[in-house]
Formats: C-alpha cells, sequence, structure tokens
C-alpha cells in the first residue's frame, strides 16, 4: 500500500509507441511456466538496437509503493545470452543485481529462470494454479533502455485456463505492451482462471471502464457481492474528487488474488490495484473491502497526486519522501471513511475503528521521539522492509498509516467546525492543481492550497508548523464531540502493566516485546526476554493465573515482581498504572442527549456524498 510515480513522463508520450520505435530500439519479453509447480518461470527478453559495446542487464532492487531495498536478483538463476543468430555470448555478473554482455553486434536476447513463491503485492507467486507477478520482482531491464516501448508475451501452460489481467496495453490475448521502463515497472499482472466482471462509470462527458479480476475459491454470490461493494466504493471517491482520473487506455481494474497461498497486501498502481489475501472472500468480505477502499483511493493519492520528493522512482535504491502522512495516511483515513459513507461498515464499526487508530497514535511514544514528517522519512526502514535485529521502533516510531489518518481526521472535523470547509474541498483543491496536471508537489503547496481552502494564512502556517513538521495533536475528545460521539477511556480503574506480549510456560512468563517506556514495565526494568516469575508473590504460569492476578490490583499499587534475565532471577518493583485504553461510544449510547445540529454535522461527514 504505497507509492507509485511516473505520470509526467507517460503524460509526454501520451502513452504512443511509435517515436521511440523509430529510433530502432525494441525490447520484447517472454515468459512461459512449464515447471510452476515448483515455482519457477522461463524468461527471455531482446533488447535490439543496442547503441553500446556491452550491455548492461538489471534486476530491479526496489518496487513501486514500497520504499525498501527488496534485492529481486536473489531469486534469478540459469543467466544466458544468445545474439542474433542464436550464439553464445559471454555473460558476467559484475554486482549481486546486475550483468554484463559483451560480443553482441547490436543485438542480445538474455533467457533466465525465475523462482517466485509469494504472492503479495511486491513479490511474485507461481504455482499450477496461477502467476502472480509484480514485475519489479520479475523483469529484467538494460541500461539506456529505459525511454523504449516494450512488449510482453506470456505462454500460459497447455491445457490450462489461465486469463490474462494486466494494465498493460493489450495487443491480443496473450501480447501486451508498456510505453516505457517505468510503465511496464508499475504493471502487475494475474494470470489464471479468474473471475471477471466491469462496469461503465460516467465521468462528466465521457465513460470509462471499471473490471474487477479475482483469482478465487469463494462462490459466484460473494463474488457478486464484492462487485457490487466495489461499485460504492468507486462512486463515493469519485464524489470527493468530482471527477475519476484519466485512466489510461479508459479502464481501471482490481486484480485480486484471494486464495490459501497469497501473502496479505494491497499495492496501488496507476491504472490498477494488486489485491491479495490467504483470507476467504466468503468470510471476510468486509476486511477485504476495506483494502479496495484504500487502494482505489491512491488512483487520484499518489498516482496522480504526488510528492516531488519521490520523483523520478529509483528502481536501484531506497526512495524516501517526507510526505507519506499525506499519501498513506490521509488515503487510510478516506478508506475507512469510504467504507461508512458506502454503508459497508455501520456507524458502531466506525467508532471503533477511529477508536483503534486514536489509540495506538495518542498512547505511543513515538511522538517524543520524531515528527509526523521524520516517521514518514523512516519509510524505507519499515515499509516490508526486512532485518534481523531488534530495533526500538515500538517506543520511536508510529506508522505514518495511522499517524496521518488520525491527522486527517482531526483536520476534517477542525475543518468542518471553524472553517465551514471540509477535507474533501481540501483534497479537491490539490487535485485541481496538482493531480489533474501530475504536477508534483512539495510541502509548500500544501501549506499553501490549505491556506486557501481556509482562507487563512497564518491558520494554515501554525497547522503545518505544530501537526505536521512537529508532533501535536488536536483536542480529539472536543471534536468528536461535535458528531455526538464520545471519546472516552474504556476500563476506568483498572490497573495494567501496559501493552505487553507474554510467552506461558511452567517456568513463568516470557515478554516477548520490547517495553514502552511510558509503561509499568518499562519503569521497574524488565525488557524483552525477561521471564517474569511472580507478581505480588504469586507464580504467573498462564494469562488466565496472570489475570487474576492483576485484577485484584488498582492503579498506583506497587508489588514486588520477580523476573530472570540471562539465567539470574532478580527482582524489582512494579507500580501499577491505571489502562489508559480509550473508546469512542455514541451520544445515544451513553445517554447524551445528541442534538440536531450534531446529527446534521455527522450526516454531513459520515453519510453518502453520491447525489
Amino acid at each position: 500500500m504505497s507509492m507509485r510515480l511516473f505520470g509526467a513522463l507517460c503524460a509526454a508520450l501520451s502513452l504512443t509507441f511509435t517515436p521511440l520505435l523509430a529510433q530502432g530500439q525494441q525490447v520484447s519479453y517472454h515468459l512461459s511456466f512449464p515447471n510452476a509447480v515448483h515455482h519457477e518461470a522461463q524468461i527471455s527478453v531482446t533488447f535490439t538496437g543496442i547503441k553500446s559495446d556491452t550491455l548492461q542487464v538489471l534486476m530491479p532492487r526496489s518496487s513501486p509503493g514500497r520504499y525498501a531495498l527488496h534485492e529481486f536478483a536473489k531469486n534469478v538463476y540459469s543467466v544466458k545470452a544468445t545474439d542474433s543468430k542464436g550464439q553464445q555470448l559471454p555473460v558476467s555478473r559484475t554486482s549481486p543485481h546486475e550483468w554484463a554482455v559483451s560480443g553482441h553486434q547490436g543485438e542480445v536476447t538474455l533467457s533466465y529462470t525465475l523462482f517466485g513463491d509469494h504472492a503479495d503485492g511486491t513479490y511474485s507467486g507461481i504455482d499450477e494454479t496461477h502467476a502472480h507477478l509484480n514485475m519489479p520482482a520479475t523483469l529484467m531491464y538494460a541500461r539506456g533502455f529505459e525511454q523504449t516501448p516494450a512488449r510482453v508475451t506470456f505462454r500460459v501452460p497447455q491445457g490450462s485456463n489461465w486469463k490474462v489481467a494486466t494494465q498493460l496495453q493489450p495487443l491480443n490475448d496473450s501480447t501486451f505492451q508498456a510505453p516505457n521502463f517505468q510503465y511496464l515497472m508499475d504493471s502487475p499482472t494475474e494470470l489464471s482462471d479468474f473471475s471477471f466482471a466491469e462496469w461503465k462509470v460516467q465521468d462528466g462527458t465521457k465513460s470509462q471502464t471499471i473490471q474487477v479480476a479475482m483469482h478465487h475459491p469463494a462462490t459466484q454470490t460473494a463474488f457478486d457481492s464484492y462487485v457490487a461493494s466495489t461499485k460504492k466504493i468507486v462512486a463515493e471517491q469519485q464524489a470527493v474528487y468530482g471527477d475519476l482520473p484519466d485512466f489510461d487506455f479508459g479502464r481501471y481494474t482490481f486484480i485480486a488474488c484471494y486464495m490459501p497461498q497469497a501473502v496479505g497486501d494491497g499495492m496501488e498502481h496507476r491504472n490498477s490495484t494488486i489485491l491479495t489475501s490467504s483470507r476467504s472472500l466468503n468470510n471476510f468480505t468486509s476486511a477485504l473491502l476495506g483494502t479496495v477502499s484504500h487502494e482505489f483511493f491512491h488512483a487520484w493519492n499518489v498516482e496522480r497526486l504526488r510528492p516531488a520528493t519521490l520523483e523520478p522512482f529509483d528502481f536501484q535504491r531506497a526512495n524516501m519522501t517526507e510526505a507519506l502522512w499525506l499519501a498513506e495516511g490521509f488515503t487510510s483515513y478516506y478508506g475507512n471513511l469510504t467504507m461508512r459513507r458506502s454503508g459497508i461498515s455501520d456507524l458502531r464499526k466506525y467508532s471503533s475503528s477511529l477508536a483503534g487508530d486514536l489509540n495506538y497514535v495518542l498512547l505511543s511514544p513515538g511522538r517524543h521521539y520524531n515528527s509526523l514528517v521524520e516517521m514518514s522519512m523512516q519509510a524505507p526502514f519499515v515499509d516490508a522492509a526486512r532485518s534481523v535485529d531488534p530495533h526500538n521502533r515500538n517506543n520511536t516510531f508510529i506508522s505514518y498509516y495511522t499517524y496521518g489518518s488520525v491527522l486527517g481526521m482531526g483536520l476534517d472535523l477542525t475543518l468542518r467546525r471553524d472553517f465551514n470547509t471540509t477535507l474533501d474541498n481540501y483534497m479537491q483543491a490539490l487535485w485541481q492543481k496538482y493531480g489533474q496536471a501530475e504536477k508534483p508537489y512539495t510541502m509548500a503547496d500544501l501549506q499553501q492550497t490549505l491556506a486557501e481552502v481556509t482562507k487563512d494564512t497564518a491558520w494554515a502556517a501554525d497547522f503545518f508548523k505544530r501537526q505536521v513538521f512537529g508532533s501535536e495533536l488536536p483536542d480529539y475528545a472536543a471534536l468528536l464531540a461535535e458528531a455526538g460521539l464520545q471519546l472516552r477511556k474504556a476500563n476506568t480503574g483498572k490497573a495494567t502493566l501496559g501493552p505487553a506480549n507474554f510467552e506461558f510456560s511452567k517456568q513463568g512468563a516470557k515478554l516477548l516485546n520490547g517495553t514502552y517506556v511510558t509503561s509499568p514495565l518499562y519503569k521497574a526494568g524488565i525488557n524483552r526476554g525477561d521471564v517474569i516469575l511472580t507478581i505480588n508473590g504469586k507464580k504467573v504460569t498462564s494469562e488466565k493465573q496472570m489475570e487474576k492476578i492483576l485484577n485484584k490490583l488498582k492503579p498506583a499499587h506497587s508489588v514486588p515482581v520477580t523476573y530472570q534475565r540471562y539465567g539470574t532471577t532478580r527482582q524489582t518493583t512494579l507500580v501499577m498504572e491505571e489502562d489508559p485504553t480509550l473508546e469512542v461510544v455514541t451520544f445515544e449510547e451513553t445517554g447524551k442527549e445528541l442534538t440536531p445540529a450534531m446529527q446534521q454535522f455527522r450526516q454531513a461527514w459520515l453519510d453518502t456524498q453520491t447525489k
């Protein structure tokens, strides 16, 4: 779920192919799957019109929508090269992700085997049921051919019913094309016997096509219900911006894979999105639609309305920007809000979602270490990044997804209360200034547009200083009360150790996570890996036993604790604190009066925006 950037280039090319073909350079890929049962694809690519003596061929190291390095070359082997006459050419590996081919006389066909067994938005997954391909994890490319159009031919297994779902431009059932390298890398593809539906959406004077291609084992009824809800999501988000993006080739495709072997994910692309989960469509439709809602909002916010700091996307390094609080965070806010406005989720479920986000952001210590902008810039460390060493991120980091979502909610309610405008109006203004023209924005542009929407330059500057470049947050209890929602403590008077994940055994309770600096455990000197043996003199060998002990304690009680660290038994004193967990409930539930003004505010915020 993140960012893809290259629109200005595609706009300049108008997605046509003939100008660059005239220069004599061509790129042509062929993919087949003779050993799909063992997760292998056979891939060849022919580069014609090579200008240099040595052709440098690379495997991407990062992927659109991801910010960390992934080193896709680790899944490539049996690399060979031939010239135009089929003669073998020498191939030397010059780095972990780059190969050099010489003696080619202007044309090289490179072949290799790809292993893929991780079907999500970043990697590729291949088996006897499908080929789920994220192109940076699948296709090599050559230096000097970045602007060259590419053709891709898929050879489906003999006897299969596989079809092709992709945002690439079709030439026939098996061959597709991209105007350049960036568009090619941005075009995930699902080959399988998928279910399919499409419909037309009127957008001013033009009509565009929305498609759903889903690889799944669920019932036709479940698929039809999913499609019907997706139509509502599309309509609600179109209402936010006032129009749809101009999708290339006039279509947008939801490419879904809800199979047991899939890995939960969602990843936006220019004219499509990848949606993956091992959860069944029959039983988890609402959760899966939440990802649909998030990813489709990216068709505006990130795919076309995008920060200048990610231009252009670099496939050979980690990519960093300060703007993920808006690009991902505001998208998360609208993803949930759309589910409520479309009627897919009710007020109680939406309130619970708000409470979960507020608990995470308000109760995490991370805001004392880093601003919202700095949280965004940590994406290369946290966005599907992998490392083996322990870290202290539970104390120093708050996800820009949730932090930005909570900021978006606060800004939306503040604009409604104090300025007689909305976050919808702000997003629409950004879209009209920067998204439609695909003009990358700066942080100053975001602040200036907020000043224009509120007609208050000083307030907009203060908001950015305090809440975006700083770590302050508004009074959410007061803002939510405007809509007849109460933010309150959920467990008043209940004692807690703080956030903790234990593994229980006969020995005791082993703490599996690092402790929060604000928690009683941290203040008592207890940390990850410690095994709590007794609390207040009583053994702790099960979750039920620990709950029984804690239920007899009150906030501010001081109790002795014995624990084991590195094989040595130690003692400390634990000072219990009140459980800070928050909940959001309606005034109606608490017996408070819901005034007509509150009802009107709530409806304007949470009810459908479609006319």
